[in-house]
């Protein structure tokens, strides 16, 4: 059976000597090249969903590769495809990034210029790695939509629009279907989940930025478990300290709580940061969420423009929630997908402040009560994304509620 090789590479003309090579290698059968780091995992991701059949036995990656570098790249394709055997092509072949490469996941090195004998050795060790995973995860096996999990990031077209009451809502409706969730707060200079689920904190992702690998224990140190289940990543309480959360602090965070966590939501808030780009360019689903007036929609169309041009999203590729949505307003759910150019969610979640007002006061949104309109659309968007089971209701919590009191918090 032949062996499928993936090029991925952002120089056209090491790309296609690349191919070449690959070409002139028994038994082997180059596929398409891929020109850039989201290609390549959108490929993949493709590919996976239909089986883990389909995906190539073998990517090889040209340290020119971008806007992803090759190593971080290499870690997110060996985390979520681990069927797939990465090799990194280098000019740089020195012990000390061959280890680097290692515990990115890659399964070999090739040094530049290419040599066939090389070329040649590693894909045939590699596509060997690569079957003998295949047995073992079984013909016709599945592929995971990630490495355990799904990621779906919840950003706002502007400040208080509701992402944050969106992405507290949607981790509840998921943990409550009875998969393990983690929140994440994003929203580094001003994120609230803290609170808005009552709980005082100790660690935060700041605490990660600084651990080049972060193993089960080191992240488990770093949540906070909450009295609902859900595992909480929160932002920092000082807010300069959401400078030291990198985009590559954010990528590994991401693919070490998808390991983890069967559904993983990170709340991005309003203002667009190298932690939240990274967020939402790895995500499985990007939320926007935006209000029906003409201030929010025009935020969200200008958001929508600035991923495409800094290639984070493609407007196709994301999901805009129309919150506070009244039948009577004139900018409708079909008419802020028009303007934006995105997918558009069915649910849209209702204008109804009172229900929340006692619970937001209160600092405990996790109680508002199922009876709810709000809690109601978001549950049921939750399961339209896949995060919780479809039909399922959000159970009544007493009166729905709550006032303003002090309370003894938990360390």
């Amino acid at each position: 059976m032949p062996t499928r090789i993936l090029p991925a590479g952002a120089d056209p003309d090491a790309v296609r000597s690349l191919t070449t090579l690959l070409s002139q290698l028994p038994d082997a059968e180059p596929q398409p090249p891929v020109t850039d780091s989201t290609q390549l995992v959108d490929t993949l991701a493709r590919l996976a969903a239909e089986s883990v059949e389909e995906l190539p036995e073998i990517v090889v990656v040209h340290e020119r590769i971008g806007p992803v570098p090759a190593l971080e790249l290499i870690r997110e394709v060996a985390l979520r495809f681990p069927a797939a055997g990465v090799v990194l092509v280098t000019s740089d072949a020195s012990p000390g990034l061959f280890a680097a490469a290692m515990d990115s996941g890659a399964r070999g090195l090739v040094g530049l210029p290419l040599s066939y004998e090389e070329l040649a050795g590693r894909v045939q060790a590699v596509a060997q790695w690569s079957a003998g995973v295949r047995r073992h995860l079984g013909h016709g096996a599945e592929a995971p939509a990630g490495a355990g999990g799904t990621v779906v990031t919840v950003s706002g077209a502007k400040g208080g629009v509701g992402a944050t009451l969106t992405a507290v809502q949607l981790a509840l409706a998921a943990q409550a279907s009875g998969r393990a969730t983690a929140l994440v707060d994003l929203d580094l200079q001003s994120g609230d989940i803290a609170s808005y689920l009552d709980v005082q904190f100790r660690r935060s992702v700041a605490d990660l930025a600084a651990i080049t690998d972060i193993s089960p224990r080191v992240l488990a140190d770093a949540v906070f478990r909450h009295d609902t289940g859900l595992a909480l990543l929160l932002a920092p309480a000082e807010g300069e300290r959401g400078e030291e959360v990198t985009e590559r602090a954010t990528r590994q965070m991401v693919g070490a709580l998808r390991s983890r966590y069967e559904a993983v939501v990170v709340d991005c808030g309003a203002q667009l940061s190298g932690a939240g780009a990274a967020a939402v360019e790895t995500a499985d689903t990007a939320l926007l969420v935006t209000t029906p007036d003409v201030i929010a929609v025009r935020a969200a169309k200008r958001t929508v423009r600035m991923w495409d041009r800094l290639q984070i999203r493609k407007a196709e590729e994301t999901t805009v929630v129309v919150n506070r949505h009244t039948r009577t307003t004139e900018i409708q759910p079909a008419l802020v997908q028009r303007i934006t150019g995105t997918a558009l969610a069915r649910t849209a979640v209702p204008a109804a402040f009172r229900e929340l007002q006692g619970v937001v006061d209160a600092g405990r949104l996790h109680e508002l009560d199922g009876r709810s309109t709000v809690k109601q659309a978001l549950w049921a968007l939750a399961a339209e994304l896949g995060l919780a089971k479809a039909g399922e209701q959000p159970a009544h919590r007493g009166t729905g509620r709550a006032t303003v009191g002090f309370r003894r918090r938990k360390e």
